[in-house]
């Protein structure tokens, strides 16, 4: 085995120990936050303490992919300091290997990480995060949703059965079943959409049917007013989320949305950010060589690594605030989406220059 691939070996190995360290701190952080959240619904419905965990099991992968670029710099920073505590950045120096070829082997395990990072943002966090909404608003009694037969919810003596809840609270392929007792249908009424104003909702291109003893009537109308208890804040909860999406399917679902002349800002956000988490999580990586060499000739280490640690909760919150003020004042998603990643990017050449 050649002097490369073990130097390969032993310095992945440190920065992927030291990373899952981080990766099991923060999993416990989460869950202890997510369980302190959660714990004042307890008790309504059916949501016990069993929907409870489920629903804070499946919810985790999504925190955690949120943060996966600043869980791979506090790895990265955590395992070659260890190295560096024990001297073995500095052998390495001195036999010769240059802080490219350092760099390089960090980058063979940071290509690993950077794959397990998109196989959970695309099979992983939009499957957990689905089945972690709708198992909450089962438990909750708020309502039904299923794959193919929409969304189903009861309001008094009606069952409502909606196909999709757009962004804009907007419901599409609205269908009402009105019972009488005992459990007889009276009548049903559908709607190409239906949009919340002044208290109702405005039901448009409506068809009803009216079932009596002896003949079934039928209606058409261009609108129609419906009353009902159900408000935009019941059915929000089941509007498509950008995070249960892969990206795949968020670029389908923009072009759904446009189709149906929606605001599709937050969702192309959040399709660009997908797009750029491969390199958001490479820039992150990069950024902790310097931090370490660096801290090697000039002391400090313990700060330092604070200092790491604190840049990738930085990035963080720049990444969410470019996000923010790009929908806010309308700047363009990509533009708001790669900033963040650009800034970091220039930083960690500037220090690998100071430190080469």
């Amino acid at each position: 085995m050649s002097l490369i691939s073990l130097l390969d070996r032993y310095i992945g190995r440190s920065i992927l120990y030291s990373t899952l360290l981080v990766f099991a701190i923060l999993l416990g952080l989460f869950t202890f936050v997510l369980l302190i959240d959660e714990l004042g619904d307890v008790g309504k419905g059916q949501y016990d303490l069993y929907a409870l965990i489920k629903y804070v099991i499946l919810s985790l992968p999504r925190r955690i992919y949120e943060l996966f670029p600043a869980i791979a710099l506090l790895g990265a920073t955590l395992g070659l300091t260890s190295l560096a505590l024990g001297s073995e950045l500095t052998a390495m120096r001195a036999a010769g290997i240059s802080l490219l070829r350092i760099i390089g082997s960090v980058a063979q395990i940071g290509t690993v990480f950077i794959i397990g990072g998109v196989l959970i943002g695309e099979t992983v966090v939009p499957a957990s995060d689905t089945w972690a909404e709708r198992g909450r608003a089962e438990a909750l009694q708020v309502g039904l949703h299923g794959e193919t037969t929409g969304l189903w919810l009861r309001d008094g003596a009606d069952f409502v059965n909606i196909g999709e809840v757009l962004p804009d609270l907007t419901l599409l392929n609205v269908n009402i079943y009105r019972f009488e007792p005992p459990a007889r249908l009276r009548s049903h009424t559908s709607a190409d959409q239906a949009h919340f104003e002044d208290n109702v909702w405005h039901l448009a291109n409506v068809n009803k049917s009216t079932i009596s003893e002896d003949a079934i009537r039928r209606s058409q109308s261009d609108g129609e007013l419906w009353q009902s208890v159900l408000t935009p804040e019941v059915v929000r909860v089941f509007a498509v989320r950008p995070a249960s999406l892969s990206t795949l399917d968020l670029y389908q679902y923009i072009l759904h949305l446009r189709r149906n002349h929606q605001d599709t800002d937050r969702y192309q956000l959040a399709f660009w950010n997908k797009l750029l988490l491969p390199v958001a999580t490479a820039v992150m990586i990069l950024l902790a060589v310097p931090f370490v060499f660096g801290q090697i000739r000039s002391g400090g280490m313990g700060q330092k690594v604070f200092i790491g640690i604190m840049i990738g909760l930085v990035f963080n919150m720049l990444n969410r605030g470019f996000g923010y003020m790009g929908l806010l004042y309308g700047l363009p998603t990509f533009l708001a989406a790669v900033l963040p990643v650009a800034i970091f990017l220039l930083l960690a050449l500037y220090l690998l220059r100071r430190v080469a």
